[in-house]
């Protein structure tokens, strides 16, 4: 599976209907369809589709045709970022309609091409289920801990500073693993 952690985006035009699309971080998604319809006021439908993974690990995904013909825009749309295997994604396009009626097919040609292409203009990396833990260290590890965070891509949340000091950290299984095997199995 791949994701992308930037905004892609591609403009097509058929029969004089623009088609702008955008690929998203699914994290960005509420706020960039808002921004979005606050900037582009006279556009007639926008269309979206997302897939993540919720809580449970589970493949959320859905789609919105935002007033075009049933099935001709979002459902297409939906297929793209399934057919490349995307995760915690998102697709935004907007329609500024051109004068021409374009028909079922021609829709779900538009949408699906527009869509493809933003694909294709985005920067995709390998998803990597990052998980959270909290570790705690000596008030004297503190400067070890830091660094190999840098190390091994670990981001860290949060410190709490009591009795020792508690980092609630993020990071991909095998990371976590080697940063637990250095700290602790010495």
């Amino acid at each position: 599976m791949k994701t992308t952690n930037s905004i892609s985006a591609y403009t097509l035009e058929v029969k004089k209907s623009k088609f702008h699309s955008f690929l998203i971080p699914f994290s960005e998604f509420e706020t960039k369809l808002n921004e979005l319809k606050n900037s582009h006021p006279k556009a007639r439908h926008f269309v979206t589709a997302f897939r993540y993974f919720n809580e449970y690990n589970q493949i959320v995904e859905g789609s919105s045709d935002d007033g075009e013909p049933k099935g001709t825009s979002g459902r297409p749309t939906l297929k793209v970022l399934q057919g490349h295997d995307l995760i915690n994604v998102a697709i935004i396009t907007i329609r500024y309609f051109g004068g021409t009626l374009l028909g079922a097919g021609g829709l779900v040609r538009a949408y699906s091409d527009s869509a493809n292409m933003a694909v294709a203009n985005a920067n995709l990396v390998e998803f990597e289920e990052l998980i959270e833990e909290n570790i705690n260290v000596d008030y004297e590890m503190a400067s070890k801990c830091e660094y190999l965070f840098k190390k091994y891509n670990i981001t860290v949340i949060d410190r709490n500073f009591l009795d020792g000091i508690t980092y609630k950290i993020q990071g991909n299984k095998q990371n976590l693993k080697e940063l637990r095997d250095v700290l602790f199995n010495q």
